[in-house]
């Protein structure tokens, strides 16, 4: 027993039981050998309790020597069996003595040269707790091994010096066994060997492990493990460290050998885990160079439930769940270099090279908790720093294999290779064939370890990468030379969250315990910010697709390739090549070069800040994207919008997942400044592929149709050349094989062709093509601008007209940029079409821009779901649907802004529409969609202002996309246009042209200089139109709350209704100048093509992709031009010019001027349905409400020149001008001519659709004018008429309903008597002025009165007045419009004739001119329209020239003040001039001016003479027209059925449907010399009674067509025939066009200096004319059938007989003149001197033309008396009839002439006839030869009678060559007696030459036939019935005069006789004077001598008889000599003789 060994109060008890001691010795050793056999020993403690410290019971056998004397022990020998050891715990607890240290140094030296030592069959056994927990220890053996040999040098590497001799250790451990007290093994060790070996040169030592397995439970072991003393442990090694220990430099190698190690823990109530590995090994090598090498195989680590278990290795390629980390094989060699002393200026050098194979690292929440509660276990004061020091080394290679597993799936990385090197400069991670997948559910227990790229489904595919860090540089460099592929779903990033969530709350579980130390991170973490701002990252990816999954079938792929990004500081480079977004396998977005950089200041930006003034801060950070080429392509019916919707659904619910609350209320830095530099910008829709190859394939057949017609024309003409050849001998056969062969050939071709079609060119795939070069895009945003507060600040600045919420406005999306950018082109492409639709050069912009968004509250959200699968399900995001809302302030100048358009790309539009609606969400609203207008509305607002070099509209007038040269052109020079809320505002210079490919291209035909035009747009809503806040959309689900019954519409109070536009044109700007005067040049082709381009605008489009079979039903969207409701239009000019040309040549034009002027209309639109159960498009009626118009100094001329057509595309510059008409002004007013809302009215308060107001018109009349006119109508109707022939409507039929009466007229019809028309009294009431104090002034003040009252008023004769047609017609009240009335204020029109000299003002101080139109009717079988004019004239007055001047030019106007015109007024006498004048009174002379805006006093002026005084005038027109106004079609009534026997009254059919003209005098007073006589007939008959020409000829071709329609009565052949003409027409006039695209082009081509082009052209020119011939005539054959067939067609469906007798021939043209009372004047030359006056009354005569050409003429004449108003004439009345005046149907005058059409240009008389009632002739010689002065001036009327010979000859030598009549005036033939009178009268060789035209051109023969030809008449046939005479005759002085002779006139007959007028007049004469005087001789032979006594007794009774003897012996001597001989000897005169 041994108290207190080595602890105090301890017994040490020991038995020993069989020793035995061996000793030998030999010389210098002593050799011992020590046994026992038994030894028990205890170790006891005293307490209150006796405690059993430790109990040992072994057997042992020690044997050994020791050399003598030194007593050294050589060797040493120790073999423990059976060792049985129990230690208690109070040994543990006990302090512990152990030896000092002195004494373990040198225990050592006391060490044997070789020791064994041996345990076997060892056991020891640990209890505590008195044995209630114990563990037991079982050893099979253990050997130690130990040698020394000193005999070899020792190891002296060491510092200080020291030696070590040789020495060997061996250590071998087998069969161990650790077991607990439930038998449960702890630990198990198969073998344990370990060596170590000291040479003189190095140290080596090896450890080898086979087979241990561990298996540690906390709860068991830990107890254990808090009794060793692990602090003093601790703390005795840091004493041992602080020691200075000797420093080695010798090498050591250490070799490691471990396999089979199986280790299980489980800590507390964690889940156990365990690891192992089959082998490993270890060599290490320490010296200078230290070199370490690691080899692991198989190496595992386990956890979860049934971990500790053993189980078999895992399978190869396969992961077992729960193996946290699997290694296959691991390869490790290192090697550090250290230097010699201690010193900080030379670094350690450290090599590594590793291999690793068949890494699985798996991570979960088990792994985190295993880890957490080992390090929480583990509390060694440096743990922290080793765990850092071991994850570094764990993370730095990247691991192969990767599982992240938690409850939601499994997470894999795979890596198929990683390479890692690193060196003092740089480190290089190199990664190859990476893969990241996600495994949702686990349900295998193993998972294949597939290569990365066999992985299903990857997340992330990397081929390689490879990353450097550049120590020196702090460059971090990324490189991916191979492909990078991710794959991103929702359901796989809410897994990928899932697990970093988890692995966050991992990491901080295991960082739970260091909260110690982070208040030292902040300081770590500044430190490292600071190293980062000094980092550089260079980022190089080869290719790389980042695929986003929004949903299962929609995806976005971005593709890069060579993606090169570089970072450093605050600036960021990145560049790629190619950038491609892809949606949905579609090339989205394309950038080509793209280039993007990041700055902290740019100078650049500095410049784009400092023009904007508003701007506040200095500096900001600036993005620089540029890109040489960005193009965007949408395929064909790609549904855009729906993936892009659901990736902003998805993108809100990731911002929403991963933004925590502190983000969101942090406040915002202010974004950074943008610039984008783009040199090329495209966008792209696609165009639908069967579209485009059924376009190609189209082009394609019409091209092989050509080339497939000239090899058949080829063909034709070899076998025509065979034929010549072989003649009959060719066989048929052979020529049908050619033939079907060639057809073969042609089918080869085609198919060719076609599959050839795309192998040279591409096909076209683009539907719209928009593209921008060379763009600059500048966003700056600033401080001034930034937030919520000052963006709401620039929102209520800009727009100011919307009225702000009350409340507040509530902003989801706020900002606010300054915008500036400029481009050089902006073009916009549909199609290949060859004009873009958009073209801008050259355009800048610069403003402010705003983006809001509006806050939905809550009933403004839709809610949207994003799958995000199991178990997570369905997540819903709230979007926001109120749209974003720009608000803009811009100003930009564009250099050319070119807009083209027409009806011919609404197709295409209409695929671009449906585009575009791909592109954009619809809206979640239920409300019926905003149009595209009131969209605009709401999401548009601000202010555009730009400014325009040239702006250009190309309105396309052809129904080809393709046609280049037919459009209208709007060209805006310096246009600045400016676009407010509401308005539109246009200023600049505007010139509309007509391109078209022929003469007339480049024609400006409206030019408005200054122009300053405004449309103004009036929405009406129901509430404010401009309130767009309160606009707030609702979603579906909420709609039952804001409802109230009525159909939902979130838009209703912003919604549009309808839209008043105003267009305003202000012209006023700049006036003054001839610069800048308006103008407008117009051409007849210019007209027909605007009608063409018209038609094409209003055409109908035909729906396009629309219906089920291309799904698409939607309603059709309403078109802008019906929503209009009201639209008004004011136009104000300072001056205006119009020019009208018939044809490019201008032959014929008119020219408008006029100065100031102001024009306004209003009109609005009415929708009227259509009528049936199917859809259609409604109506659009358009009515003129209101017009109104003021023009002054109005002047309209008549052009003409004599150029033709063939004349050069220039403009001609010879015209010569005459004056048609001017005015000093003119106002028009338009009212509705809506009737069926207006009640019946009186006809005094009816309202007229036009009221036209004229103040002083000045008209002039010529021929010239009239052939100019007439030219310009003629033209106007034949164009009119081919448009309507060859119309469809041409052919359609009216509709005739039998049963009008039983339905309502759409017009009211209005009674209209011409009778009732308002009339203003002839008579004038003059009220005087105070009486004069002088009271012969008084005297002569009433004298001028009383002959001003001149008027005298009467009824007209109500006989007579029933005769005139043109009342008659005006009076039936069948007037359903009454269209025009128009009023003309002091209005005067000269006349001028052909072949007089001189002219007639006519005069009239008001006049009325009102038209009707009235309902259809049938007259004589055809259905006609009749229009009415009636025209009421007062103050109506005459003048004319007197003595023509010889000086006086034509084109000289002489025009009356306005004062001789007004209505009659009160004369002041004070005045020199009014006394000097002759009042109002007929004769009286009157001052002319030439220029009417001047008194007579400034110019020259010349007096004419009032031949005709105030009088009232009234006059009638009616006309029929074939053309029914098709509103009334559906209310002609059917004609009366009349018996086929009865027989139709010629009068009835005389007044038939006839154009008719009636003039109506009351009262008129004449006066006229002899030159204004001759000059009235000129008038009259030129001017007046012009018939166009060719009636008969028309007739005639109508009458054969009806024969023609009668004889076929077919309608189909019928109407066959007419489309046949119709299409030959069609054919001339495409035809035509084409020779004038050929020739345009040619002319083109020719100004390039081509000059062989001019025969070409002067052919096509000829051919072009003929052409034009030929269509002429078959558009007239083509309307007189249209017009037959009409007519047909009708009476065919009323039953009626189209046959007429071939004799019927009907009235055309109606004239009748009629006067009631007329006094005429006939005065000397000077105008004053009276000659004869001739009063007539009831003065009728009407002229009627008929179709074939003929006329005739009565003239009725009801009493007509004429004076003698010679001086000293013996006979004051010369002529009046016997009877006294009789009213009613006795005439005293009846002339009927009945005229045939001219014959060689001879006029033919047919009939002619004069009937006179009984006259009483009182004449004298003196007046008989003034009278035969005056009406045939300066012919002798005394000579003698030629014979019948001179009378033939002379016949065609009586006229004297004057001025020619035109050719047309020729071929229109002299129609009526004046006509031919005056021919007669004024082509006699005593026409004064004074007032004769001289002619204006040599005249040769054929001139002189023709007007020898027109002075002649051809009379068929005279009859003048006898005539009762009272003749009274005074001759001269020598003569015989006559008393009261009762004469009778004989009948007078003469057949074919030709004759000038005068020629008929001497016949009459001669004839007459025959039976006269054989008359008189018989009455001179009945006188008695009474009778002479009785007389003479009377006479005087105081006279001789002396002079009575005498005469009756001269009638005695006549009576015996004869007639003849008294004749010739007598030499006195008679009225029967001619004078010598």
């Amino acid at each position: 027993m041994v108290l207190n060994l080595a602890l105090p109060e301890s017994l040490w008890h020991m038995t020993v039981a069989g020793i035995t001691l061996l000793l030998d010795h030999q010389s210098k050793r002593l050799a011992w050998n020590f046994s026992v056999g038994q030894l028990s020993s205890k170790v006891l403690k005293s307490s209150e309790l006796d405690i059993c410290l430790a109990e040992v019971a072994l057997s042992l056998l020690l044997s050994g020597d020791v050399s003598l004397p030194e007593m050294k022990p050589g060797c040493l020998s120790l073999s423990v069996r059976t060792l049985m050891a129990e230690l208690h715990e109070g040994l543990f607890l006990s302090q512990l003595q152990l030896p000092a240290t002195e004494t373990v140094e040198r225990f050592h030296q006391l060490i044997p040269h070789k020791v064994n030592v041996e345990f076997d069959n060892t056991n020891i056994t640990l209890s505590m707790h008195s044995q209630k927990r114990h563990l037991n220890w079982t050893l099979k053996s253990l050997k130690v091994c130990y040698g020394r040999d000193n005999e070899q040098l020792p190891l002296k590497s060491f510092t200080p010096e020291l030696s070590f001799p040789q020495s060997s250790l061996e250590l071998l451990l087998e069969d161990g066994l650790l077991l607990s007290q439930s038998r449960q093994r702890i630990l198990c060790v198969n073998t344990i060997k370990t060596t170590l070996q000291v040479t003189s040169i190095d140290i080596s030592g090896s450890v080898v492990v086979n087979t241990c397995i561990i298996h540690y439970r906390h709860q068991e072991f830990s107890h254990w493990l808090n009794l060793f003393p692990w602090e003093q442990l601790f703390h005795r090694k840091e004493a041992h460290r602080k020691r200075r220990l000797p420093h080695l430099d010798a090498p050591v190698m250490i070799t490691t050998s471990v396999s089979n190690i199986n280790v299980s823990v489980q800590l507390g109530d964690t889940t156990p885990f365990a690891l192992g590995f089959l082998s490993s090994e270890n060599q290490e090598s320490q010296n200078v160079h230290e070199r370490a090498s690691l080899s692991l195989d198989n190496f595992w680590w386990r956890v979860g439930q049934g971990s500790h278990i053993q189980q078999a290795p895992h399978p190869p390629g396969k992961h077992v769940w729960g193996e946290a980390l699997i290694l296959d094989s691991l390869s490790l060699q290192g090697s550090l270099n250290r230097p010699h002393m201690k010193s900080n200026s030379q670094p350690l050098s450290l090599n590594v090279e590793s291999s690793l194979k068949g890494l699985q690292v798996e991570l979960s929440e088990t792994c985190a908790l295993c880890l957490s509660r080992l390090l929480s276990l583990m509390c060694f004061p440096h743990l922290h720093f080793l765990l850092f020091i071991v994850f570094f080394f764990d993370l730095l290679p990247f691991l192969p294999v990767l599982f992240l597993l938690s409850c939601v799936g499994a997470v894999s990385l795979r890596m198929d290779t990683v390479r890692v090197l690193t060196s003092a400069e740089s480190s290089r991670v190199s990664l190859q064939g990476v893969s990241l997948s996600v495994i949702k559910t686990v349900t295998e227990n193993m998972e294949v370890c597939c290569p990365a790229s066999q992985t299903i489904n990857p997340i992330v595919k990397l081929t390689t990468l490879t990353l450097w860090y550049h120590i020196t540089t702090h460059t971090i460099q990324v490189q991916c030379e191979e492909d990078l592929t991710v794959e991103w779903t929702p359901p796989d990033h809410m897994v990928l969250y899932q697990h970093m969530t988890e692995g966050q709350a991992c990491w901080l579980m295991l960082c739970g315990e260091k909260g110690e130390e982070k208040p030292v991170k902040p300081v770590n973490t500044e430190a490292a910010s600071g190293q980062n701002r000094g980092l550089c990252l260079r980022v190089e990816l080869g290719c790389t697709r980042l695929t986003a999954h929004v949903t299962d079938q929609n995806y976005i792929l971005l593709h890069m390739d060579a993606l090169s990004l570089s970072k450093q500081g605050s600036s960021m480079h990145m560049r790629s090549p190619s950038v491609i977004f892809n949606f949905d396998g579609n090339n989205i977005v394309s950038f080509n070069g793209l280039d993007v950089e990041t700055h902290a200041d740019l100078t650049e930006m500095q410049l784009h800040r400092d023009t904007f003034p508003f701007l506040t801060t200095p500096h900001n950070r600036v993005w620089v994207l540029t890109c040489p080429s960005l193009s965007m392509e949408f395929p064909y019916q790609y549904n855009f919008s729906n993936t892009f919707d659901k990736a902003i659904s998805v993108q809100k619910w990731l911002k929403s997942l991963h933004q925590s609350p502190t983000q969101a209320s942090a406040t915002q830095r202010l974004p950074p400044d943008l610039i984008f530099k783009i040199s090329q910008f495209s966008f792209v829709f696609l165009d639908d592929v069967f579209e485009i190859k059924l376009r190609d394939n189209y082009e394609l057949m019409k091209d092989e149709s050509k080339e497939s017609a000239k090899r058949l024309q080829l063909l034709d003409k070899k076998v025509a050349d065979l034929r010549k050849q072989h003649g009959e001998l060719l066989p048929a056969r052979k020529i049908e094989e050619l033939y079907s062969s060639l057809e073969k050939k042609h089918i080869e071709i085609y198919i060719q062709r076609s599959c050839r079609l795309y192998a040279n060119t591409p096909m076209r795939k683009s539907l719209l093509t928009w593209t921008v070069s060379d763009l600059q895009l500048v966003v700056i945003a600033d401080q001034s601008l930034h937030g919520p507060d000052r963006v709401r600040e620039q929102l209520r600045d800009i727009d100011g007209i919307s009225p702000f919420p009350r409340d507040g406005l509530p902003l989801v999306v706020q900002w606010c940029r300054a915008v500036k950018f400029k481009l050089a082109a902006f073009l916009v492409r549909i199609r290949d079409y060859p004009r873009y639709l958009f073209e801008i050069r050259d355009w800048e912009l610069s403003g402010r821009l705003i983006g809001t968004e509006q806050d939905g509250q809550l009933r403004g959200r839709r809610k949207q779901t994003v799958p995000l699968g199991p178990p997570w399900g369905d997540v819903t995001v709230h979007r926001n649907m109120p749209p974003l809302k720009f608000y803009y302030d811009f100003k930009s100048n564009i250099s050319l802004y070119t807009i083209v358009w027409g009806p011919c790309w609404d197709p295409a539009w209409t695929l671009i529409g449906q585009s575009v609606d791909l592109l954009t969400k619809p809206t979640a609203d239920p409300s019926p969609l905003l149009a595209w207008w009131d969209k605009s509305r709401l999401l548009l607002h601000g202010r555009w202002v730009m400014d325009i070099d040239q702006a250009n509209l190309h309105q396309l007038a052809t129904e080809d996309p393709y046609n280049t040269t037919e459009n209208l052109h709007w060209e805006w020079n310096k246009l600045n246009f400016d676009w407010n809320p509401g308005q539109f505002a246009f200023k600049g210079d505007l010139d509309v042209n007509v391109r078209t490919a022929s003469k007339y291209d480049d024609i400006c035909f409206l030019h408005l200089p200054n122009l300053c035009m405004t449309l103004d747009l009036q929405w009406l809503c129901h509430g404010n139109p401009h309130d767009h806040h309160a606009v707030m959309l609702c979603c579906a689900e909420n709609i039952a709350d804001v409802t109230s019954g009525q159909p939902h519409d979130s838009y209703r109070a912003f919604r549009s209704e309808n839209l008043n536009l105003s267009i305003t044109m202000d012209l006023n700007q700049h006036c003054g100048t001839d610069t800048y005067q308006p103008r407008i040049l117009l051409y007849s082709s210019t007209l027909r093509w605007m009608q063409n381009f018209w038609a094409t605008w209003t055409s109908v489009s035909r729906p396009i992709c629309r219906g089920k079979l291309f799904h698409s039903l939607k309603p059709i969207r309403k078109k802008l031009g019906q929503h209009y409701k009201q639209m008004s239009y004011t136009a104000a000019f300072p001056q205006l010019q119009v020019h009208y040309w018939a044809s490019f040549a201008q032959q014929r034009g008119i020219q408008l001027e006029c100065n100031k002027g102001h024009v306004f209309t209003r009109g609005t639109q009415r929708l009227i349905p259509q009528a049936g159960t199917v859809m259609r498009r409604l109506i659009s009626e358009w009515n003129v409400t209101q017009m109104v118009s003021e023009l002054s100094q109005v002047t309209v001329h008549l052009m003409a020149s004599t150029w033709d057509e063939t004349a050069d595309h220039q403009i001609n510059t010879q015209v010569k001008k005459t004056h048609l008409l001017s005015l000093s002004s003119l106002s028009y007013q338009r009212q509705s001519n809506r009737m069926e809302e207006v009640a019946a009215r009186d006809e005094t308060n009816a309202s007229y659709t036009h009221k036209l107001r004229l103040v002083d018109l000045r008209a002039s009349w010529t021929t010239t004018n009239r052939n100019i006119a007439f030219g310009l109508y003629d033209g106007y109707k034949k164009a009119s008429v081919l448009k309507r022939n060859l119309s469809t409507e041409a052919l359609k039929g009216l509709r005739i309903d039998t049963q009008l009466q039983t339905k309502k007229l759409k017009r009211s019809p209005t009674t209209y008597s011409p009778t009732t028309a308002p009339t203003i009294p002839v008579v004038a009431s003059v009220n005087r002025s105070e009486k004069s104090q002088n009271e012969g002034t008084s005297m002569l003040q009433k004298l001028i009165e009383e002959t001003d009252k001149f008027v005298v008023f009467s009824e007209e004769d109500s006989g007579v007045s029933d005769q005139l047609c043109g009342i008659a017609a005006c009076q039936t009240d069948d007037v359903y419009n009454r269209n025009w009335f128009i009023e003309l204020v002091n209005c005067q029109m000269m006349l001028r004739g052909t072949e007089t000299a001189g002219c007639v003002l006519v005069s009239a101080a008001k006049a009325q001119l009102l038209q009707c139109e009235h309902h259809p009717a049938w007259y004589n079988d055809t259905l006609k329209q009749k229009t009415t004019w009636t025209c009421l004239l007062d103050g109506m007055q005459y003048f004319a020239t007197m003595e023509p001047n010889p000086s006086e030019q034509e084109d000289r106007q002489l025009w009356l003040e306005v004062k001789n015109i007004e209505e009659h007024r009160q004369r002041n006498l004070d005045s020199v001039l009014e006394l000097m004048e002759s009042g109002q009174a007929v004769g009286g002379m009157v001052s002319t001016t030439t220029d009417w805006n001047q008194p007579a006093q400034v110019n020259e002026s010349q007096q004419v003479q009032r031949i005709i005084s105030r009088c009232s005038c009234r006059m009638h027109y009616i006309s029929y027209s074939h053309d029914i106004n098709p509103e009334l079609a559906t209310q002609i009534k059917p004609p009366e059925l009349r018996n086929n026997h009865e027989k139709e009254d010629l009068l009835k059919k005389q007044a038939g449907a006839v154009d008719t003209f009636t003039l109506i005098h009351h009262d008129l007073e004449i006066s006229t010399n002899p030159v204004q006589y001759a000059m009235i007939l000129d008038i009259v008959n030129n001017l007046l009674l012009h018939v166009e020409p060719r009636r008969k000829e028309h007739s005639e071709k109508k009458q054969r067509v009806r024969f023609q329609l009668e004889i076929s009565s077919n309608p189909e052949e019928q109407r066959s025939s007419i489309l046949h003409l119709q299409e030959a027409v069609r054919q001339h006039l495409a035809q035509i066009r084409r020779l004038e695209k050929q020739i345009y082009s040619n002319i083109r081509v020719s100004e390039l200096g081509c000059d062989e082009l001019n025969e070409i052209n002067a052919r096509l020119q000829h051919q072009l004319n003929q052409e034009k011939n030929d269509m002429q005539m078959k558009s007239e054959e083509l309307n007189i059938l249209i017009r037959c067939f009409k007519d047909f067609q009708l009476q065919r469906a009323n039953k009626l007989e189209l046959r007429k007798p071939p004799e019927d021939v009907s009235v055309v043209r109606r004239t009748e003149i009629y006067f009631a009372q007329a006094r005429w004047c006939l005065t000397e030359e000077d105008g004053q001197l009276g000659i004869a006056e001739l009063e007539l009354q009831r003065f009728m005569y009407s002229k009627l033309n008929k179709s074939d050409d003929t006329a005739e003429h009565l003239l009725e004449l009801g009493w007509f008396t004429m004076n003698n108003l010679l001086p000293n004439a013996a006979y004051k009345v010369v002529l009046r009839p016997q009877s006294n005046c009789q009213s009613g149907r006795q005439f005293a005058l009846r002339i009927f002439s009945k005229v045939r059409p001219p014959v060689g240009g001879i006029s033919v008389k047919e009939h002619f006839e004069v009937n006179v009632v009984p006259l009483t002739i009182q004449l004298m010689y003196q007046f008989f030869k003034r009278m035969m002065g005056f009406f045939f001036p300066g012919r002798n009327v005394e000579e003698e009678e030629v014979t019948d010979e001179e009378d033939k000859f002379r016949l065609v030598t009586t006229g004297i060559p004057v001025k020619p009549r035109p050719l047309s005036e020729d071929t229109m033939g002299a129609m009526g007696p004046s006509k031919g009178v005056t021919q007669g009268l004024n082509r006699t060789a005593g026409v004064r030459r004074s007032f004769r035209k001289a002619p204006e051109h040599p005249v040769d023969d054929i001139d002189k036939m023709k007007e020898r030809a027109a002075m002649n008449n051809s009379f068929i046939y005279i009859k003048i019935p006898q005539v009762p005479l009272c003749v009274s005759y005074k001759g001269e002085k020598n003569s015989v005069d006559w008393k009261d002779l009762n004469l009778v006139l004989p009948c007078l007959e003469y057949h074919n006789n030709t004759w000038t007028w005068l020629d008929f007049a001497m016949a009459v004469k001669r004839d007459s004077r025959k039976a006269l005087v054989a008359q008189m001789i018989k009455e001179k032979l009945r006188l008695k001598p009474a009778s002479g006594s009785d007389l003479r007794g009377k006479a005087s009774e105081g006279k001789a008889d002396n002079s009575l003897q005498q005469q009756e012996e001269d009638e005695k001597a006549r009576l015996l000599i004869g007639l003849s001989t008294a004749d010739k000897s007598s030499g006195k005169k008679s009225i029967f003789r001619r004078h010598k």
